[in-house]
């Protein structure tokens, strides 16, 4: 996903000369062929994130389109006030493009894991949020961007993901996609998520189930509309997401059902509130933490063969 977003970035450079590529000290091959044809457009402020964001922020005061780029929790918990202050307050068409979202930098530990990125952005006002699934959508998700006239985050993965996508696609800010259908259960999910959750959905065939896959590309602004069809069409919801499952796409999703009305069998799936204790690879840690195919697959058969009680119990000590 890295190399995509730095494809289309080149791209989109050779067409536009007010876009303008920053990073901080990171992703120096990916750069190469950017620093070497556009040198005046290339910014490396080293390890300097903050410092990064206000430089963005004059260079959009100044009629460019910076992309800024770097490891996602460096480039987004270490930048909230600039980003809050700088960006969202004055509305500028600055690309934050966070790499490694979730916890694909796993053996590294805490320090490079984003599991709070999404909900701490979505408070700020004017953010757009998008979290891709595979290559393709990441370069359409850059492509996309320039078309916003605010601040926007792409929360991408490292590089080797795979093809999610086997077809060309309409790729709408805000619109989810629908990659499967199904009546039993709908898999609500973002980003790297996406392929376990089609996974997963094969693993639910099998046992003669239909599981709806939607994914939700943009998370902010959110396809309303997607997600109370599914409510009201399939037997419960499902959210999976690498993110603690507060105030990320779970959230979001629980607001809208919330203020719908709408009686659904609801669960969230990811981080429990918790830190990444384990220093282990991604997929190691997808499995540990339940959000392996498998795991996401039993949760969604938890759902359907428990019998809940949609009206919510209040328990008085």
């Amino acid at each position: 996903m890295r190399n995509a977003y730095c494809r289309r970035l080149y791209k989109l450079m050779a067409e536009d000369e007010r876009i303008f590529a920053l990073t901080a000290d990171i992703g120096f091959k990916n750069f190469d062929s950017i620093a070497a044809d556009f040198p005046s457009r290339f910014i490396n402020v080293g390890v300097a994130e903050a410092n990064m964001t206000g430089i963005a922020a004059g260079l959009a005061l100044s009629g460019k389109i910076p992309f800024i780029f770097t490891i996602a929790p460096f480039v987004t918990l270490r930048c909230m006030e600039q980003i809050r202050l700088d960006l969202c307050l004055q509305n500028l068409p600055v690309k934050i493009i966070g790499a490694g979202g979730g916890f694909v930098y796993g053996p590294q530990g805490t320090s490079h894991h984003a599991i709070e990125d999404i909900g701490m952005l979505r408070t700020l006002p004017n953010m757009t949020i998008i979290c891709p699934a595979d290559p393709l959508e990441t370069e359409k998700a850059v492509q996309a961007s320039l078309d916003l006239k605010g601040p926007c985050y792409i929360r991408i993965g490292r590089n080797g993901e795979p093809p999610v996508y086997q077809y060309d696609y309409d790729f709408i800010l805000g619109k989810a996609v629908r990659l499967r259908e199904g009546e039993d259960i709908t898999l609500l999910t973002h980003g790297l998520s996406v392929a376990n959750c089609l996974a997963a959905a094969e693993l639910f065939k099998m046992e003669g189930l239909a599981c709806r896959v939607l994914n939700l590309h943009t998370i902010k602004p959110l396809d309303e509309m997607a997600i109370l069809a599914a409510a009201v069409e399939t037997g419960g919801i499902l959210t999976v997401e690498e993110h603690n499952i507060i105030g990320g796409l779970g959230s979001a999703v629980a607001e809208i059902l919330a203020e719908s009305g709408l009686a659904v069998n609801f669960r969230r799936l990811g981080l429990k509130d918790t830190f990444i204790e384990t220093y282990a690879h991604h997929s190691e840690l997808q499995k540990i933490l339940g959000l392996d195919p498998p795991a996401i697959a039993r949760a969604a058969k938890e759902m359907i063969l428990t019998e809940e009680l949609l009206t919510p119990q209040i328990v008085l000590n």
